[in-house]
């Protein structure tokens, strides 16, 4: 193992990959798989040095029955991640850390158990020729029995289903549905929100607010920080909006430190508990609109966590009045599904605002260029830079504009001077310009060359972020005219562009169909190991239903790998099968032979890899939330794969190859029963 996981590392450098969450996921699941090959072999040597073989002799026997199950184990473990290494986007760059990741530790685990491990199964095992004594020999003595009688049970109610090969499709089948109908029930995500140790904190005053105000309102916040359990620090920034990245003198953001992780172990000390009860406290504070929010889990996209929605003016004809009124059309009736949690926008048509009219032709007649009109003005009320100076050695800057008391009232722009071209003497702008005053919005988006109007929020807790991008989807469709369209950006986007999990899903069963075809060198008997499939489907989306998840893009990429490892379980089935029908046995006690041989190794792989992912099941700190939805979906797929498939496979390999031979009188051959020990399929 130690082997397998530190060579990994080598190819990262040539992959372009870094060690980050997603690479060290596939590490830790690999622990789990990377067992599995050395376990095969040896268990393999172990049964024949108990049936009286020298270790070298058990040793190549056990190579010549278990080289090829090994072989097509690795090939199937990578070959399940090949479809998912050339997707794009977001999604994609997810897949291809954790998949190749897996596939370069399974294969270096394959080339070690057809390599070390034989070699050091020959030099360390011996036969047991005394038994233990003392308690652990007795708890041996004890095992042994216990499974042998469990291995007795299990071949009886095996051979119900190997006689009766029809159930197994049938239950297949019934299998199939169930996992669909649980895949369908459950909510859609993208990637689930992290306790980070931070958070942060929006606050909007109404329009026009000074920042003497903020700042009341700033340390009215702070006193309920400084009284909140799990809160170590917070930072605060007055006229500035995180959220929206605007300044504004009634604009406020808090930077809050957590705890360590280790000091926060109940559900209400987790971010989202103590933002739920900040929530709470920061309702009884009327002067603001105040709501804490998470830090987005994969940095670059956004400066909050939760969704990104854009209602779109497509027709460019609405006014920023008329923007307005539809904003908080959708902000109404967005607010009441019960979905959305917090939602936000910074566009407000209600800042008090001086329109200033220049009449244009007036300004000509008279020789004063427009351009030099706003120019003026923005010297004297804004600033403007003129040059530099040395000056006692330093540089010095020079800025011209006018002194404050000049530029206080909104009649002041008409004791504006400009100089005209024409007769060479300064005119007041009072005698250019109409000022009035009026209202309107400090911050106008554009995305996609249309004007828009940016929504922020989060889901509601117990919701998943699809069954809010569809609430608000649904709210548009009721709220809007056909003038306005939507769009998403930052996450929300890369949700919706995100590439569908069900034809992912196929063309890694396609991928391992053809990889299966071409080693058994038949069309049919790939389908004795595939058609374990839907069990660990319906495993992991039981598994995630039950815990409350959602369906992201982790259980996605579990379900993807649990594919290949429901095959692993079917490989050491039908291989030992396959070959013991070569032999001479009937297709039916084939099947239970293998299925008594095999039944150790498979509960010991299988275990293996189940008890190696309960770490991940329990994990906390940063990144929790995507170790737990992972560590859950694989547990639950293999946990029901393991216990399903031990008693269905053997019947569906009988199944697939009875199948073929009743065929084979179609060809021109006078019809036959099928004989007890017929000959091995084609």
């Amino acid at each position: 193992m130690p082997v397998s996981l530190l060579g990994t590392f080598i190819f990262f450098p040539l992959l372009g990959f870094s060690v980050n969450t997603l690479s060290m996921f596939g590490l830790v699941l690999a622990i789990g798989i990377v067992v599995d090959d050395a376990i095969v072999v040896v268990e393999a040597v172990m049964h024949h040095i108990e049936h009286g073989l020298s270790p070298k002799e058990a040793t190549h026997q056990a190579m010549k029955e278990v080289s090829g199950a090994v072989v097509g184990i690795a090939l199937i473990l990578s070959a399940v991640f090949i479809p998912v290494a050339f997707l794009g986007g977001l999604t994609g760059r997810m897949y291809q850390q954790f998949a190749l990741t897996i596939a370069i530790s399974v294969l270096l685990s394959a080339f070690n158990a057809l390599s070390l491990s034989p070699a050091l199964a020959a030099m360390l095992l011996r036969p047991q020729h005394a038994k233990t004594g003392g308690v652990l020999g007795k708890f041996y003595s004890l095992f042994n029995r216990g499974f042998e009688a469990t291995t007795g049970h299990y071949v009886r109610g095996t051979h119900h289903l190997v006689r009766r090969a029809i159930l197994t499709i049938l239950i297949v089948a019934g299998v199939a549905v169930m996992a669909g109908l649980f895949g369908t029930s459950l909510p859609a995500g993208f990637v689930p929100d992290e306790d980070q140790g931070i958070m942060g904190i929006n606050i909007t005053l109404p329009p026009a607010s000074s920042l003497e105000r903020t700042s009341a309102v700033l340390a009215k916040v702070e006193q309920i920080l400084e009284k909140t359990e799990g809160v170590e620090s917070f930072q605060t920034v007055g006229g500035y909006g995180l959220v929206t990245s605007t300044y504004q003198p009634n604009f406020g953001t808090l930077f809050v430190r957590l705890k360590p992780w280790e000091e926060r172990h109940s559900p209400e000390l987790h971010v989202s508990g103590i933002m739920a009860g900040l929530a709470k406290q920061f309702a009884q504070i009327p002067d603001a609109i105040i709501f804490p929010f998470n830090i987005p889990t994969i940095s670059g996209f956004g400066a909050a966590a939760g969704f990104n929605f854009l209602l779109q003016d497509r027709s460019g004809t609405l006014s920023v009045e008329q923007l307005g009124d539809l904003s908080r059309q959708f902000t109404e009736a967005a607010r009441k599904r019960p979905e959305i949690g917090n939602l936000f926008t910074s566009f407000d048509p209600r800042y008090p605002q001086v329109k200033v009219d220049l009449d244009r032709e007036k300004a000509r007649l008279v020789g004063v260029p427009v351009n030099e009109v706003f120019q003026a003005m923005s010297a004297v009320l804004g600033g403007t830079y003129v040059n530099d100076f040395n000056r006692f050695g330093r540089l010095f800057r020079v800025y011209v504009q006018a002194d404050s008391e000049f530029r206080r009232k909104p009649d002041d722009i008409g004791d504006i001077y400009v100089r005209s071209h024409t007769t060479n003497e300064m005119i007041p702008l009072s005698t250019l310009v109409r000022i009035t005053k009026q209202n309107g919005t400090e911050l106008i988006n554009r995305f996609n060359m249309l004007r828009a109007v940016e929504f922020n929020g989060a889901p509601a807790r117990g919701y998943a972020s699809g069954q809010t991008l569809a609430a608000l989807e649904q709210v548009f469709a009721q709220t809007m005219p056909k003038e306005m369209t939507f769009s998403y950006s930052q996450m929300s986007y890369q949700e919706k562009v995100a590439p569908p999990a069900g034809p992912t899903f196929v063309l890694a069963i396609v991928f391992v169909f053809l990889l299966l075809a071409a080693l058994y060198e038949s069309w049919r008997l790939p389908w004795a190991v595939l058609l374990a499939s839907p069990l660990v489907a319906l495993g992991a989306f039981f598994g995630v239903w039950l815990m409350g998840y959602d369906n992201n893009v982790y259980v996605q990429i579990g379900n993807i790998m649990l594919i290949g490892l429901a095959a692993k379980n079917a490989i050491l089935i039908v291989e030992f099968a396959k070959a013991k029908h070569e032999e001479g046995m009937s297709v039916e006690d084939a099947a239970l032979e293998s299925a008594r041989l095999r039944f150790r190794p498979i509960l010991m792989t299988a275990f293996a890899f189940i008890l190696g992912v309960i770490p991940l099941m329990r994990a906390s700190g940063a990144g929790a939330a995507a170790q737990n939805v992972m560590g859950t979906a694989v547990f639950f797929g293999m946990l029901v794969a393991t216990f399903m498939g031990v008693f269905i496979i053997p019947g569906n390999f009988t199944f697939v190859t009875n199948l073929g031979k009743k065929k084979q009188p179609s060809v021109g051959v006078a019809p036959s029963p099928v004989p007890a020990h017929g000959p091995a399929h084609s």
